[in-house]
């Protein structure tokens, strides 16, 4: 029996995920569940929620147990406002609303003076997951964002060389698709996924 998911945006309309989103195999339902909307309520996230999103981020796999990530975290308004500085302004025009904005940092190198961390971004990825799969198990929703300047971004948040940014992410809840301009409200909508057959090769990179 498949269970369909639903998620409401502010004024009640239902998001059903498997209208969208049909997995040829099977897989918990939480895979299916995450996704990255645009529209946000202003609602504030508790202490102890937000909280237990960078718990699951903790136990994600690290190689030799460095653990390279850092979060950053915007829930004050004088905060959000240094973040929204650097992030494009096409990304600002919606996330603005987040209660949350957070910035996935890595550290580059082990403990070691001038020893490079080769996996820290692989291993910083892992945790960002972790973190979106238990935000989406809660019905907190999660849109991580490459559209920003990097540079500037270091620079306004005091990050050390030895640091790389990766990602800057709105956490919070479904708000109504309305108050997004008429281009994104048509993009509101759960994504599709290829097909493993298209990324999954056997013995050498040219056989599916």
């Amino acid at each position: 029996m498949v269970t369909v998911h639903v998620q409401f945006d502010e004024r009640g309309d239902k998001v059903k995920i498997q209208d969208y989103r049909k997995p040829n195999y099977l897989i918990d339902p939480i895979y299916i569940r995450r996704w990255s909307p645009r529209a946000f309520l202003s609602r504030d996230i508790t202490k102890d929620d937000l909280n237990s999103l960078f718990e699951a981020a903790r136990w994600a796999p690290s190689a030799a147990n460095i653990q390279p990530w850092r979060f950053i975290v915007a829930k004050h308004d004088a905060d959000k406002k240094k973040f929204l500085s650097f992030i494009d302004e096409s990304n600002v025009i919606w996330c603005k609303h987040a209660p949350v904005l957070v910035a996935i940092v890595s550290k580059t190198d082990r403990n070691r003076p001038g020893s490079k961390n080769p996996t820290h971004a692989f291993d910083t990825g892992a945790a960002w997951g972790f973190l979106a799969l238990e935000a989406a198990r809660k019905g907190i929703l999660t849109h991580a964002m490459g559209g920003f300047d990097r540079a500037k971004a270091k620079q306004v948040l005091e990050i050390p060389d030895n640091y790389a940014i990766h990602a800057i992410v709105a956490i919070g809840y479904q708000g109504d698709k309305q108050t997004l301009p008429e281009n994104l409200q048509q993009r509101e909508i759960p994504s599709t996924r290829k097909n493993i057959e298209e990324f999954v090769f056997e013995g050498s990179f040219e056989n599916p």
